[in-house]
């Protein structure tokens, strides 16, 4: 290993053990490779991914942790065979570092569903051995692939959670056809991941839906993120008052919740797409076979889709609400991320804060 890689200039929070209570960390990132980008890391998104990893939820958490995958930055420092970026551009780096970059999904410029494995952000093993840490911290390195170009004049605390929540909504709504103007859609959920489906959806021309389990979010969600119609869950005449009326539905919810209702709101033919976790996902075969329905899933998405979702961010003038905070806060928006106490994306501000 040369003194340089070696050298632990890398700043960084990290946590030590399944508590998952971040504090200040130190390590060295490789040295730069011919197809390598170096970025210094402006902002980084806080997602619930964060929580996961961070408290060894699945059991599978590599210590000291440095978490965050909503990375956005400005170019450093490249390779020699880079040529789409130069020093002071603006990039971003989202959920995976590397791929195979030899399987059909990744041929396709779809490498979250490479064939081997794509390479988590944090917390993966790299190619090499080594294990990733994410974007609490001052700058990463990373193949050309997986950095993608932040359009001129978009904000880089606007552009960091379009890296997972913004293109894990965006990926399914175009694979399914959901930018059909006048079509209908149901967004489930009204936190990180649904505001930014709400925010396509009317972009896309559709008529939205909003369910939510909370009568409080009613206001925010017609007037300030523009949905057509809100409706609490719980209620079952509000329920039954859609029946058959929807052409898709976005579920963003991690909660256990039931299913049968949301599949009868479906028009025949409809779409209902998971993109949250919960424990279960559990209907009766009638509520999908009678009307010709779909259940389907999907997760991030490849680095084609999420350049296009970047771009079209940027020419729509979508910008994802956020709270801005220090590194130092990070345990604490952590704690109100569990609670879901945060509208709806917190980044944190890593050039003003990690030092």
């Amino acid at each position: 290993m040369s003194s340089e890689s070696a050298k632990e200039d890398c700043l960084a929070w990290a946590a030590r053990d399944p508590s998952g209570v971040l504090s200040p960390y130190k390590f060295s990132r490789r040295s730069i490779r011919v197809d390598d980008i170096s970025l210094r890391i402006t902002h980084c998104g806080v997602c619930y991914a964060d929580v996961v990893w961070t408290r060894n939820k699945h059991h599978d958490s590599k210590y000291p942790l440095v978490p965050g995958h909503e990375i956005v930055g400005i170019v450093q420092e490249v390779g020699p065979n880079v040529s789409h970026v130069k020093p002071g551009d603006h990039v971003g780096v989202g959920t995976y570092v590397n791929s195979c970059r030899d399987c059909d999904s990744c041929n396709d410029r779809d490498e979250v569903n490479c064939a081997k494995g794509s390479v988590f952000t944090f917390n993966g093993v790299d190619s090499d051995g080594t294990i990733t840490k994410g974007g609490y911290s001052s700058y990463i390195v990373v193949h050309q692939r997986y950095c993608y170009r932040i359009p001129d004049g978009y904000p880089l605390e606007c552009a960091a959670p379009l890296l997972c929540a913004g293109v894990t909504v965006y990926n399914p709504m175009i694979r399914h056809k959901m930018n059909e103007p006048g079509k209908s859609l149901g967004v489930i959920g009204l936190g990180g991941l649904g505001h930014m489906a709400v925010k396509f959806g009317k972009a896309f021309g559709l008529n939205v839906t909003i369910f939510s389990t909370s009568e409080s979010k009613k206001e925010e969600a017609l007037s300030v993120l523009g949905a057509d119609r809100f409706v609490v869950s719980s209620d079952g005449e509000q329920m039954k008052a859609l029946s058959k009326s929807l052409d898709f539905i976005i579920d963003t919810a991690s909660g256990d919740h039931p299913f049968d209702p949301y599949m009868s709101i479906l028009k025949t033919g409809g779409v209902l797409v998971l993109v949250g976790f919960p424990s279960e996902v559990k209907f009766s075969p009638a509520s999908l076979i009678l009307g010709t329905r779909t259940v389907a899933g999907s997760v991030t998405g490849g680095t084609r889709v999420t350049q296009e979702m970047l771009e079209f961010c940027a020419e729509h003038k979508i910008y994802p609400k956020t709270e801005v905070i220090p590194i130092q806060y990070v345990n604490e928006a952590l704690e109100r991320l569990i609670k879901r106490d945060v509208k709806y994306r917190f980044v944190i501000d890593i050039a003003n804060s990690l030092k």
